[in-house]
């Protein structure tokens, strides 16, 4: 005890001579730099929430699913089920119910309908008559919707329209003088920005959680560019905005990246005005109406950039063509690099399904298109989705191949019954694949219809194109397999 004293006498001489040096240190300090400001603080979003968070909503959804009124095919029995095991004999813990005669058929039970809780969602107005944006996923498959405001008043709500492909549902309660947010442009986004959202997280309302815009336009294969941000949303939060510093809505928070379930720092919000776009066409008619060209399309990767002479590895890969569809109309073949639509550049293969689905149907659009070295433009009449229909698939040619050549192909005239079936002119049907061509991936069965920017014609000029090949550089095959049709870039023999 004694020398715990002794040591608090010392700590606090200490503190007192190390205190002194430091009002003596902060005395001299430059005028410039004492006066300097303090760093920004973080962002205040109180008024945002406060003007934000009347507009959105919690939704809560139920379905009607079929039950049977008891366990086992007896009806009420809990017990049934283990004498289904081990035989009418079976006596539960006290007896139980007695055991049914078992050359009695049992009268199976009748199926009832019971409502039970579907899930929980978010959603936010758009109009003050009642119009709220959300999710698909959210209404999907309910059998009733029902809405709370902030202020606790609930709603029966109606489904004006959904659209599974862009995940957006529009849905309306009768209610007037509600409070809308305001329409923001995402476009005008940019990486680092504070974004904020607030939703319904496992049921709790009215949450509010914040971060920055991660990525614009982030490509996960589906349908739509997503904005990506670090806000925390978990289950509960889909259909919910996701406001800019500005207190407008700039998307609808839709999914999350995860390992586990929960946030783990990567959300995925849906772009308003690719949403508005889908809203205004389910107000009007209640579905959307979308355009098509009937091809099929794939990446356009560095290696066959480079082999068909494409400057950049853009644009959407023409894999296969719809008979007499749109795009076979204004003379689209396999092998073309789509590289504009409607004057908007497809810098993505996945940018064209899209930029053609806001087209609408029977208008005309020019298409810019790669073939053979240089760029041409088409004019499409674009279609409407959906009516897809498949190409046949041609049988294997069976006259004996020609021996392998430098790329390790083995290939055979293609048959003129199978070109007419096939709506091709020409090409060479591979009979073997070994070397650099096999290890491209090419396989018995295959149809290479173009060597770089050449159409092949027979397997006679193939091997003489082959033979004047440059050894330095990657050769591009425009290869058809089954129905699709794409280029496929074989390295340079060693």
């Amino acid at each position: 005890m004694k020398a715990m004293t002794v040591s608090n006498a010392f700590f606090r001489r200490f503190l007192a001579v190390v205190a002194a040096g430091v009002m003596l240190s902060t005395a001299y300090v430059p005028a410039s730099v004492a006066q300097t400001p303090p760093p920004a603080g973080l962002p205040d979003f109180t008024t945002i929430v406060e003007k934000a968070d009347p507009a959105v909503v919690n939704i809560r959804t139920t379905a009607t699913v079929p039950v049977r009124g008891g366990v086992g095919p007896g009806g009420n029995d809990p017990y049934e089920l283990f004498r289904w095991f081990f035989g009418p004999e079976f006596q539960p813990p006290g007896g139980g119910q007695p055991s049914p005669n078992p050359r009695q058929r049992p009268q199976p039970s009748q199926p009832e309908e019971r409502t039970v809780p579907r899930g929980v969602g978010s959603g936010f107005f758009i109009s003050a008559d009642g119009y709220i944006l959300t999710n698909n996923h959210v209404v999907v498959d309910a059998t009733d919707i029902y809405v709370t405001l902030t202020d606790g008043r609930e709603f029966k709500a109606k489904v004006i329209g959904t659209d599974e492909r862009t995940d957006v549902a529009l849905i309306k309660i009768e209610a007037k003088d509600m409070t809308p947010l305001v329409i923001g442009d995402p476009k005008k986004l940019k990486k680092g920005q504070w974004v904020l959202a607030i939703g319904s997280p496992f049921g709790l309302d009215s949450t509010v959680t914040s971060g920055i815009v991660s990525a614009i336009g982030r490509d996960t294969g589906e349908y739509l560019p997503f904005i990506q941000t670090d806000v925390a949303v978990n289950p509960g939060n889909s259909g919910g905005p996701l406001i800019n510093l500005e207190g407008e809505v700039v998307g609808i928070n839709s999914q999350i990246i995860s390992r586990s379930g929960g946030f783990m720092g990567i959300s995925l919000a849906i772009p308003i005005d690719e949403a508005m776009r889908v809203v205004d066409q389910l107000r009007t008619t209640g579905k959307v109406t979308r355009g098509r060209v009937g091809v099929q399309i794939g990446e356009v990767g560095k290696d066959v950039a480079e082999a068909i002479g494409l400057p950049r590895a853009e644009g959407a890969l023409v894999s296969s063509v719809e008979a007499e569809g749109p795009a076979e109309q204004a003379g689209v073949q396999p092998g073309d690099v789509i590289l504009k639509f409607n004057n908007e550049p497809i810098k993505r293969w996945s940018d064209l399904p899209r930029i053609v689905g806001e087209t609408k149907p029977g208008t005309r659009a020019d298409m810019e298109v790669w073939r053979k070295g240089k760029s041409m433009t088409l004019s499409v009449k674009v279609g409407e989705i959906p009516a897809e229909k498949t190409a046949a698939a041609g049988k294997k040619a069976a006259p004996a191949p020609e021996p392998t050549n430098a790329l390790g192909l083995g290939v055979v005239d293609v048959p003129a019954d199978v070109q007419k079936k096939l709506r091709i002119k020409g090409g060479v049907q591979v009979k073997v694949a070994e070397g650099v061509a096999g290890k491209a991936g090419l396989q018995e069965g295959d149809i290479v219809l173009a060597l770089n920017d050449t159409d092949v014609t027979s397997a006679k000029q193939f091997a003489e194109l082959v033979a004047k090949l440059d050894k330095g550089r990657a050769a591009g095959l425009l290869v058809r397999r089954g129905d699709q049709t794409q280029w496929v870039a074989v390295p340079a023999s060693k």
